[in-house]
């Protein structure tokens, strides 16, 4: 198959052993890969109520058909299973080269069951699979794990995704890190690779990405290329990527602060991506095939040199925790990524203890330590202490709501959504973001849907794309059901064809008629542009209907109450006095998925319309059961 490889891995673990199968055409069609992918045979294969840490979970790694391509950041890989940390739908992304890598192995798509007698890491290569001995790696950090594995192997370019000591220990919110410190770090898959008995996966193709009309394809990508590097944005995204936001959302007041307490950082000019491009960064770094190199090389004052951090570390280190010092926050970040943790867990962990301390709610449960805002010592040892599952870490390793039940208060501070902790911008001055955060189907994710298009402040263009000008500004709640269904099918998009949603999402340079023809070159089926989003609504479609066979309907799709009681305090600029709207948005998007409104229910009309009609019985047995 042009595009795509063709082939499925399946790894039986308990019996140590392989098979290949081959990709069914249609379903490439309908599910296009990576996530489509991994959402298909994860709603189709995986028992419901089973323990996430159960030898039945199986774990799905999966590509897309421009992996490996010269796509513009066609590099990215999804690793699905229902999560350890929420009990629903687990799944998660990271760039580098490991995907690609995949695929010139040979395959579109792995599925591990099982649990191995004893600790192994995988090798795939060239269609092969070897199960290797890692009892020497027990503990050992991830990139002590990655150059190991290649040393090894005795291949440099092999690429490693692993899992670092916290997942070991059972850490429910441990992600795998890819290519250095390329975190698919949400919802708990390396917990569930660990929980196999699994270290790492390696992979080594010699393999290619067949195109089936390569002079197109190659057309395609040079307008391609051509767009991006001519757009508005592609200067700030390069120089400082995701990090760009911690200043502006300050400056909106939107930035997590002190646990959401305030939408401003007084210190933000001093750990802002403007000064960590000025001050700390030596290069630029890109994932494979990236045009768009949004990652960095850093050094700090006292020397140490690391990859990242994108805007979720740097904030969560800094605004979220009450931390002005930078170099601190790149050491706290490159910690958590050496122990494979969610930085976003992990800041929202700190910061809930914080804020406890503030208020007195909390007493001889920290074991001693100083949790002033802010205070390095306790931050490091936090780090620490959660991942060796250790005194107050053991309480905080199974998530922060859990933690919350065994000390007995804060429960209501706790900042998820459906058990997965938010990101680091404050919901009350992002109005679509709040909706996105509130319906995504692996809980309260932003990456599921990011409706830029509330920043853009063009009432001409909101009217013709979503009926009203008030869907262009980002305190406005009109028009955000809308806008949130829209860029869900685009993010699905970027994670099915497993391509960076710079490209796709936030600068919107690929629509569905472009990506149909991108589509049409590489694999040569016959995409439409139109079936390309139908194909993206049914993979949301389709997520939505696993959750509501676990029992989740509109009662969950709900935000924390500081976000929906508490208007956003003074010095926050506009957002000031803002609370989310949450009901009103919810209208609007379930009317506008096809969705009952009442149940927030997919109808059987909507899922007819997608085919989705096998799948539509799970949801008649959930409601009769």
């Amino acid at each position: 198959m042009d595009g795509y490889t063709g082939k499925i891995l399946h790894i039986d673990l308990s019996n140590m052993n392989f098979e290949i199968s081959l990709l069914d055409k249609e379903l490439a069609m309908k599910y296009i890969g990576g996530r489509g992918f991994n959402m298909y045979n994860l709603f189709h294969e995986t028992p419901r109520y089973i323990d996430p840490l159960s030898d039945e979970n199986n774990l799905y790694i999966g590509v897309g058909p421009l992996d490996g391509t010269s796509f513009p950041g066609a590099s990215r890989v999804n690793f699905s299973g229902k999560s350890p940390q929420t009990g629903i739908l687990g799944d998660s992304n990271a760039g580098g080269a490991f995907g690609p890598e995949l695929k010139y192995a040979g395959f579109d798509q792995v599925i591990i069951s099982g649990k191995a007698p004893k600790n192994i890491y995988i090798f795939i290569h060239d269609e092969k699979v070897e199960f290797k001995d890692a009892s020497s790696l027990k503990d050992m950090d991830v990139l002590q794990t990655q150059k190991t594995i290649k040393y090894e192997i005795g291949d440099s370019r092999v690429q490693v995704g692993t899992v670092g000591p916290a997942a070991e220990h059972g850490v429910t919110f441990a992600g795998i890190f890819c290519t250095g410190v390329r975190a698919a770090a949400r919802t708990g898959m390396g917990t569930l690779l660990a929980s196999k008995n699994v270290k790492a996966i390696a992979v080594r193709g010699k393999g290619a990405v067949s195109i089936a009309n390569p002079d197109n394809f190659r057309e395609l990508m040079d307008d391609l290329i051509e767009k991006i590097k001519k757009h508005e944005e592609y200067p700030s995204r390069r120089q400082m990527g995701t990090t760009r936001l911690v200043s502006s959302l300050s400056r909106y007041g939107a930035l997590s602060t002190r646990h959401f307490q305030k939408g401003s950082f007084e210190d933000v000019d001093m750990v802002s991506g403007e000064t960590l491009a000025s001050t700390k960064k030596i290069k630029s770094r890109g994932c494979y095939s990236c045009t768009l190199p949004c990652s960095r090389i850093y050094r700090t004052d006292d020397g140490v040199t690391g990859e990242g951090p994108e805007f979720e570390g740097l904030a969560g280190f800094t605004s979220r925790v009450g931390n002005n010092d930078l170099d601190f926050a790149l050491h706290a970040m490159n910690l958590c990524n050496r122990l494979g943790l969610d930085v976003i867990t992990t800041t929202e962990a700190i910061s809930f203890l914080m804020e406890l301390n503030q208020l007195g709610m909390i007493g001889k449960e920290n074991d001693g330590l100083d949790l002033s805002w802010g205070n390095k010592e306790t931050i490091i040892k936090l780090i620490e202490k959660i991942s060796n599952v250790e005194g107050i870490g053991a309480i905080f390793s199974h998530g922060v709501r859990n933690a919350a039940k065994i000390l007995g208060v804060g429960e209501e501070l706790v900042m998820d959504v459906k058990g997965l902790d938010i990101f680091q911008a404050d919901p009350r001055g992002l109005k679509a973001y709040a909706l996105g955060l509130a319906i995504a189907s692996r809980g309260g994710d932003h990456l599921r849907t990011e409706p830029s298009f509330e920043f853009s402040e063009n009432a001409v263009e909101a009217v013709k794309r979503y009926g009203t000008p008030k869907a262009a500004f980002r305190l406005e709640y009109e028009g955000k059901g809308k806008v949130v269904k829209d860029y869900e099918e685009r993010s699905a998009l970027a994670d099915s064809l497993n391509a960076c949603k710079n490209t796709i999402v936030n600068m919107e340079i690929v629509n569905w008629e472009d990506t149909a023809k991108i589509l049409k070159a590489a694999t040569d089926l016959d995409f439409e542009g139109e079936e390309v989003r139908k194909s993206c609504e049914r993979i949301v479609n389709l997520e939505r209907i696993y959750l509501v066979s676990l029992g989740l309907t509109r009662k969950d799709d709900r935000l924390p109450k500081r976000f929906l009681e508490e208007p956003m305090p003074g010095a926050s600029g506009e957002t000031s006095g803002h609370v989310v709207e949450l009901d009103k948005m919810l209208d609007e998007y379930y009317a506008a998925r096809g969705w009952d409104i009442l149940t927030g229910i997919p109808t059987v009309k909507k899922l007819k319309e997608l085919g989705l009609d096998r799948e539509m019985e799970d949801i008649k047995n959930s409601v009769k059961g």
